[in-house]
């Protein structure tokens, strides 16, 4: 497998016809600063997908950092705005929580 980093959300989304399925995979990662005492904390949210070259499968993936005030369940207004953006694209597009690595390799002969 072949991952492909893409720092620029616009250009991620420019890759997505080249996807084998109709599932773009997030996680949410909180970044830690223990000498940051504001009332935010940053959040990196990491999108994949999966692609095909040939017969070599392709990871592509992005993340976004955004900031969260502390104990707020702002994740779901994440995934829910992402998820109209990616409706633009391609309404047929889904977002499903989770590592696809993991999912990869758990398919992985």
């Amino acid at each position: 497998m072949i991952v492909i980093f893409i720092d620029n959300i616009e250009n991620f989304l420019s890759f997505l016809d080249k996807r084998i399925m109709n599932e773009v995979f997030y996680e949410f990662k909180e970044i830690k600063n223990e000498t940051d005492l504001s009332t935010h904390i940053k959040i990196e949210i990491i999108l994949h997908f999966l692609a095909k070259a040939g017969d070599t499968l392709v990871l592509y993936e992005t993340k976004q950092t955004i900031p969260k005030p502390v104990n707020s369940d702002n994740d779901s207004n994440v995934v829910n705005t992402l998820q109209k953006i990616f409706d633009q694209v391609d309404a047929s597009l889904k977002l499903i929580k989770g590592k696809i690595r993991e999912i990869f390799l758990s398919y992985s002969p």
